[in-house]
């Protein structure tokens, strides 16, 4: 199976950049959540708080939610 994606340039930019940067936007939301989970998971005794922990973990949770609620396989 075949799957063509056509655009008529210069017209279509911005939607040939969406299609195009797929695979980058991809690594930038994995990335990110990795990131927030390594900042609770390894924070030190010196800089914790449950404040902190709470706000990484907040925020790690709805980048996840937005994730599911759009469909987006971070597994691929």
């Amino acid at each position: 199976m075949k799957a063509i994606l056509e655009f008529n340039l210069p017209e279509d930019k911005d939607d040939f950049e969406l299609a195009t940067q797929g695979s980058r936007l991809h690594s930038v939301i994995w990335e990110m959540d990795q990131w927030l989970r390594a900042q609770y998971k390894y924070m030190s005794d010196e800089e914790y708080s449950t404040d902190k922990y709470e706000t990484y973990e907040k925020c790690r949770g709805k980048l996840r939610d937005l994730v599911i609620e759009n469909k987006v396989d971070l597994e691929i």
